[in-house]
Parts: structure tokens; sequence; C-alpha cells
């Protein structure tokens, strides 16, 4: 699994806050990007977090499209982030899927 640091920006509880702290990556087993952003008031699970289930965003305009629905985005994503989670998915695409 690929982790990468991004901020994503949003309005959460009616203010435009930052998290600079925001995590962006590729998960093999699931075969999907996954995005996790603000820390939940309640949980320990991220406020924002899409790419929970397999296949959800094959590609990374998908998990864009997907945040700017719930409100929230990332873009532009830094040109070497992109280049990474692309070259990620690229390299685990020949492993065989999990049992």
């Amino acid at each position: 699994m690929s982790r990468y640091t991004i901020t994503v920006t949003g309005t959460v509880a009616g203010q435009v806050r930052s998290d600079p702290d925001a995590v962006i990556g590729y998960d093999p087993p699931l075969q999907t990007y996954f995005l996790q952003a603000f820390p939940h008031d309640v949980t320990d699970d991220p406020a924002l977090w899409l790419g929970t289930h397999g296949h959800a965003f094959e590609r990374l305009e998908d998990l864009h499209d997907a945040a700017v629905a719930h409100g929230y985005g990332f873009m532009p994503l830094p040109a070497d982030v992109a280049a990474k989670l692309i070259e990620d998915k690229a390299a685990m695409a020949d492993r065989a899927p999990p049992q």
C-alpha cells in the first residue's frame, strides 16, 4: 500500500479548513486509490475516507470527483505525488489478487 501526505481543503462544520496531514494512496488488495482527511470528532477514523471497497476509484480523476462531491478538494495534486501514485498502481497491477 502506498501512502503520501497531501493537503485537503473543505468545509467542515460550516468552516473552510485544510488538513495538511491528509493521506492519499493506492491499496493493492482493494485495487483502488484512497483518500483520508480530517480527524473525526468522535471516532479514530478520518472524517473523510474514500476508497474503502474494491475497485472504488481506479483513476485519480474519479477519486478527485468523489472528494469534490463531498465538499473537499486536493487539486492541484503535486506532480511528483501524482506520478508516484500512477507508478504504484502500475507496479502492483501484475500482483495476483488476494485469495
